[in-house]
């Protein structure tokens, strides 16, 4: 009973927070908004997680640019080349598309200019794509088919089974798999939202690095990697030289110029075969610890407000966490716990309640979102 009193005040506390706190105040839903009516709902008749057909999601209200941004045309056959877009890639995949339409959702809702902002879907099944279109209608966006076999002899396994996934592993050939003419784009996981207008992300300063990420260099770096790997000078060598500091993958800012010029898709690929090699184990945590091998000590810092992660809890048993002191821009249920399970099973952490109002999953007439309205 006292940790159900301490959960109680818990939520309460975060609920002052959210109507109270400046930094959340100050990310209003942007002015570019023309519409704030849900018109009807998309049923998309595929193969769900526990073998139940028909996934049903509530349209999107409609997301116009703001009057100083210019008219847009926000449609998917938008030329992608047009060098005045925001790129953002991410993630569609069954297990995590409630996730996914609700970061998308968050996105255009808080961008002034949503109609300049373009989305690269990396799939394993390309028919996600209608889904997409169906309950983003104005959205401009491109899918694009990642072959789980580039991978699937690559993976190691993890603490968790969602981090041995093949699309976990796309955000590493995103330079190969885009147009070459996108020169950047913004990698997010599926399980966040933004409350700020990613414009301001993108516009991030990369002062010549390849990728930009707040960093946590507080954090304890060397669990990420196994006693064999710093037993051996031949790797532990390879952070000699720089200050190499943890930092989520599941928000980047990546420049695809360099990122094709320096290989570094091979050379992410190259420690997962050591990895896979005799005698074993160099890392855990899957897709993680190539990234850091590859670019820990050579990331543009970015805020952290911008990746306010951990909300999941840990990768084992999940647990209720708090935000991090500061601001917030984007907020990340990184971690075992995700909102849109802990909602559905009616056993929501108190945080769960900000990344509601951008669920779309239901019927029309239902759920957070339309109540938000």
């Amino acid at each position: 009973m006292q940790w159900v009193a301490r959960l109680s005040g818990f939520f309460s506390a975060a609920m002052v927070m959210v109507v109270l706190s400046p930094s959340l105040q100050s990310f209003p839903p942007a002015e570019a908004i023309r519409s704030s009516q849900f018109d009807g709902s998309v049923r998309f008749p595929g193969q769900i997680a526990g073998g139940a057909r028909g996934i049903a999601f509530r349209r999107a209200p409609s997301f116009r640019n703001a009057a100083d941004c210019g008219a847009g045309n926000g449609t998917a056959a938008a030329n992608v080349c047009d060098p005045s877009l925001v790129h953002i890639a991410i993630t569609l995949d069954e297990e995590y598309l409630r996730g996914s339409v609700a970061a998308v959702h968050s996105v255009v809702q808080h961008a002034r200019c949503p109609e300049s902002v373009f989305f690269h879907f990396l799939v394993s099944d390309p028919g996600l794509g209608d889904l997409v279109r169906a309950v983003f209608p104005q959205l401009r966006f491109k899918v694009y088919y990642f072959d789980p076999d580039r991978v699937r002899g690559l993976i190691s396994t993890s603490v968790r089974q969602a981090l041995e996934q093949p699309l976990n592993y796309a955000r590493n050939y995103l330079a190969g798999l885009l147009e070459p003419c996108v020169r950047r784009v913004i990698y997010l996981d599926s399980d966040l939202v933004l409350v700020d207008d990613v414009a301001k992300l993108w516009r991030t300063d990369l002062a010549g690095r390849t990728v930009g990420a707040p960093e946590y260099c507080h954090a304890n770096f060397t669990k990420y990697f196994t006693a064999r790997f710093w037993s051996d000078q031949r790797f532990a060598g390879t952070f000699a030289g720089r200050r190499p500091c943890y930092f989520n993958t599941g928000v980047m800012v990546l420049d695809l110029d360099r990122w094709r010029q320096e290989g570094y898709t091979q050379r992410i690929e190259r420690w997962m075969e050591i990895q896979k090699s005799p005698p074993g184990r160099i890392y855990e945590l899957g897709s993680l610890p190539p990234f850091l091998l590859v670019f820990a000590g050579h990331v543009a810092p970015i805020e952290h407000r911008w990746n306010q992660h951990g909300l999941g809890g840990d990768n084992v048993l999940g647990s209720c966490r708090d935000l991090h002191p500061g601001p917030v821009s984007l907020l990340h249920w990184s971690g075992s716990g995700k909102p849109w399970a802990r909602l559905g099973a009616g056993r929501p952490c108190p945080l769960d309640a900000l990344w509601a109002p951008f669920d779309l999953y239901g019927p029309a007439g239902a759920g957070a979102a339309e109540e938000s309205r």
